[in-house]
């Protein structure tokens, strides 16, 4: 009788807590509805400047790495390959679809050890900052190999400072 009533307990307690995280969780995604659309990729993007198979950590508010996005999937953790291509970055995110970043709205990049629940070694991760609309976000990756992380960085950074001078030279 005794434990007939613990694992009645138990389960009640699992079943609001799962209930309070699912009202979290789209109270979230109402206070987020007017993030804009993502931006779409191009049908053509051509070869990639460098690429690595890892995990989409999640993408936060800039400066906040608790303040997860939920709106479009930005805030759901998932395997993905990330490739960088002139035009942007496309992180190819395995059951949420993909996420395509224009160079043009790219802001920086740098290794941080950790965001959004996401803790690993100094430096483990790589994040990625943009603007979406008038928002500025953080994006997280961590590649599966430590030298993916350090090609990423290289050619990211190198995108980023010539971003501004390729709208420059073309008069934008």
């Amino acid at each position: 009788m005794v434990k007939e009533l613990s694992l009645l307990l138990v389960l009640v307690l699992v079943a609001v807590a799962l209930l309070l995280i699912g009202l979290g969780w789209r109270n979230r995604l109402r206070r987020q509805a007017d993030i804009p659309a993502l931006p779409e990729a191009p049908d053509a993007l051509g070869p990639a400047l460098a690429e690595a198979e890892g995990q989409y950590v999640a993408t936060t508010t800039a400066g906040d790495w608790l303040d997860r996005i939920a709106v479009h999937g930005l805030g759901l953790r998932t395997n993905a390959g990330l490739s960088v291509h002139r035009d942007g970055v496309l992180f190819d995110r395995a059951g949420a679809g993909p996420l395509f970043i224009p160079v043009e709205r790219l802001t920086g990049v740098r290794q941080e050890s950790g965001m959004a629940g996401k803790f690993v070694e100094q430096d483990g991760l790589l994040v990625l900052s943009w603007m979406l609309g008038t928002r500025e976000l953080d994006t997280g990756f961590r590649s599966r190999r430590a030298e993916d992380k350090t090609a990423l960085l290289t050619v990211l950074n190198d995108l980023i400072s010539a971003a501004p001078q390729a709208e420059a030279e073309s008069g934008k």
